[in-house]
């Protein structure tokens, strides 16, 4: 009786583990299979979702088949259960553990806003507010107030922040982004003022990046940058007006038409530099990496001039004759264009 009652026991045993085995498999095939998307796809976690809703989700986009194997994950894969809310991305191909592991671990798909050279501050709020993913909290702030918020001096924002792209992931707030630009702007412009030649024409950090935002609208050829810089660090040194177009256009502000007059050379404004001595008041743009650079340190010239060259560059001079030839010679190519 003993040895039946043992070979029944023996017999269950051994058919519960063969159920067990055969449902971890079952489990294990339904993990392993790839989730049925035929391009890279964004999927959004939200807060307390359960990996049960998940799974009712993904089935209905028909992105898993409706297996048994689904409904024991959270018995032999109880990590697999803990998702993180956020969005992420879904590769075609993956396999469904890939997926919820990137769930559980929070690896959110990383958004990008890119910020240029040159742009003004008015360019970095309008793209801001364009981006669907970004939380929008600057919108009927005035330019003191978002300074305010950033905790920033100057109530004038113009070139405060780096000109680069900034990854985030979804729901990250536009003030956000402003304040890593921010802190990484001051990084550069720091590091750059530490290394800095000698006997430049600049009293602080916030003077040079003044400059090298007249230099960003001067020209976007990288080659020429250290040369312009010599420019105009020769006129400062010289108590030369700097004389740059784009301070006249900066400080014409919504009466700038795409065209400069005379007129417009002569009259004053803070940035008028055909007017005024020395530095405007504020940068007029936003600045990258390689304009700080130059500024620091601008090559050893005695250029004190320079002039679109049509095509592409420009022609630096000496003297003020060199300059005008070279003023005839870019007219000449216009009026033959």
């Amino acid at each position: 009786m003993l040895k039946k009652i043992s070979l029944s026991c023996g017999l269950i045993a051994v058919l519960i583990w063969g159920c067990y085995s055969l449902l971890h498999q079952r489990v294990d095939a339904f993990l392993s299979q790839p989730v049925n998307v035929t391009n890279a796809e964004l999927f959004s976690v939200k807060h307390g979702q359960s990996l049960r809703a998940l799974l009712v989700i993904f089935q209905q986009k028909h992105w898993l088949d409706d297996a048994i194997g689904s409904h024991f994950i959270h018995r032999f894969y109880p990590q697999l259960t803990h998702i993180k809310a956020g969005t992420y991305q879904i590769h075609p191909g993956e396999s469904f553990k890939v997926i919820l592991s990137r769930f559980v671990a929070g690896d959110e798909f990383q958004f990008s806003i890119t910020m240029i050279e040159g742009s003004r501050f008015k360019d970095w709020l309008n793209k801001l507010s364009q981006s669907p993913h970004l939380q929008h909290t600057l919108s009927g702030l005035t330019e003191p107030e978002i300074a305010e918020k950033l905790g920033i001096s100057h109530k004038k924002l113009e070139g405060l922040f780096l000109a680069e792209t900034y990854h985030f992931t979804d729901g990250t707030s536009d003030l956000d982004i402003l304040q890593r630009a921010h802190v990484k702007l001051n990084q550069v412009l720091n590091q750059a003022w530490q290394n800095k030649a000698e006997h430049l024409p600049l009293k602080s950090p916030y003077e040079a990046l003044i400059l090298a935002s007249i230099i960003e609208k001067e020209t976007s050829v990288d080659a020429e940058r250290k040369r312009i810089a010599s420019v105009f660090v020769n006129r400062l040194n010289k108590k030369m007006r700097l004389q740059t177009d784009p301070t006249v256009i900066y400080g014409m502000g919504d009466q700038y038409n795409g065209n400069i007059r005379k007129k417009d050379l002569r009259t004053p404004t803070p940035y008028n530099t055909y007017v005024i001595r020395g530095l405007p008041p504020t940068p007029i743009a936003t600045v990258g990496v390689a304009s700080l650079q130059a500024v620091m340190n601008p090559e050893k010239t005695n250029y004190l001039y320079f002039v679109a060259s049509g095509q592409g560059g420009h022609v630096f001079s000496k003297s003020l004759s060199e300059h005008n030839r070279a003023v005839r010679n870019y007219l000449k190519q216009l009026r033959n264009k």
